[in-house]
C-alpha cells in the first residue's frame, strides 16, 4: 500500500477520516517514480500523519513517499475502535460482517508485540482481551 492512499480512505462502516497508519514492515522500491510534476494528495498526508493544510509537504518529499510500499500493518479508526490489516501490501477494508475471524486473530497474535493496546485488547471487531 502506498501512504498517499491515506489521502482517501475512510472506515467502511463509520467513515471516518483519517484513518490512523501503524506500519509493522515497509520496502523501498527505487526504481518507483512520482508520476506527477505536483503534490498528488489533496487533504491529508500518510507519510507525514497531517493534514495538507498544517504540512503541506515539499514535491521532493511525495518523491521519496511514493517509493515506499507498505507490505504489513494496520489501519485504525480512532472513532468506532475499528482495526483493518494491511497484508501483502494490500489494505483488507471488509465490513465487519465480512471478516474472517480466526485470520484476524492469527494477526493479531503474530504482530501483537508492534501493536498498540488499544487494537491488540480493546480493537473492533476482534481482539485478543
Amino acid at each position: 500500500m502506498k501512504y498517499l492512499l491515506m489521502d482517501i480512505l475512510a472506515c467502511p462502516m463509520c467513515k471516518h477520516f483519517p484513518l490512523k497508519l501503524i506500519v509493522i514492515e515497509k520496502d523501498s522500491h527505487s526504481e518507483h517514480k512520482l508520476p506527477w510534476d505536483k503534490i498528488p494528495c489533496e487533504a491529508f498526508c500518510g507519510r507525514l500523519m497531517k493534514s495538507i493544510e498544517k504540512a503541506r509537504p515539499d514535491i521532493s518529499t511525495c518523491k521519496e513517499c511514493f517509493k515506499d510500499e507498505i507490505v504489513t500493518g494496520v489501519l485504525y479508526c480512532e472513532k468506532c475502535q475499528r482495526w483493518y490489516p494491511i497484508i501483502e501490501e494490500i489494505p483488507r477494508m471488509l465490513p465487519d460482517e465480512l471478516r474472517d475471524e480466526k485470520r484476524n486473530l492469527a494477526f493479531l497474535e503474530k504482530h501483537r508485540e508492534k501493536l498498540p493496546e488499544e487494537i491488540v485488547k480493546h480493537g473492533k471487531p476482534f481482539n485478543l482481551g
